[in-house]
């Protein structure tokens, strides 16, 4: 969930962003993925589900500070990303992709990345754009974050559940 402050943010950096790229739309909606996409199938949904809830079950709520401007792109580069990083929080995050990645074996999926960078994707666009956010764009897009008024606030975000999301339906698993 957003709050207004973080829309009027997210506001400021797409129209920045949009000088170097005019294609660049923004998210609808945000998240933070603790794996890769993956296919299940029918018949696995419940037990998938469950022993999800099992490994999550023991973990704690925590904060992580999600400030850092990064462009990212997908792994066959037909979308490019800008995104904010995790600077803080992120050995949580680790642990809890631990667990993911245990259930993900069991039914021989394949696991998260070896280094992941957790970040809250902002904006999109069609096309392997990287080169034109970084460098000028990318610094522009870090100097409105480090100076936007409410961002120490507005970046920093509680885990209270994790999510998992298969065809339309969503399983929520909250944290102690």
């Amino acid at each position: 969930r957003v709050q207004e402050e973080f829309l009027e943010l997210l506001e400021l950096l797409v129209s920045c962003a949009r000088t170097y790229v005019s294609s660049l739309a923004a998210m609808e909606e945000f998240h933070l993925s603790l794996s890769q996409c993956v296919v299940l199938r029918y018949h696995w949904i419940d037990p998938f589900v469950r022993s999800l809830k099992e490994r999550l079950a023991a973990f704690h709520r925590f904060f992580c500070v999600a400030d850092q401007v990064k462009v990212y792109t997908n792994q066959n580069k037909t979308r490019t990303f800008i995104g904010l990083e995790v600077s803080a929080g992120h050995f949580q995050l680790l642990e809890l992709v631990s667990e993911v990645d245990r259930v993900l074996e069991e039914f021989d999926l394949p696991t998260f990345y070896k280094d992941p960078s957790f970040h809250i994707s902002l904006a999109w666009c069609v096309g392997d754009l990287s080169g034109r956010l970084e460098g000028q764009c990318l610094r522009e897009l870090q100097d409105i974050v480090d100076g936007f008024e409410d961002s120490p606030l507005l970046l920093r975000v509680q885990w209270e559940q994790i999510r998992c999301k298969s065809g339309n339906k969503y399983f929520s698993f909250p944290l102690r």
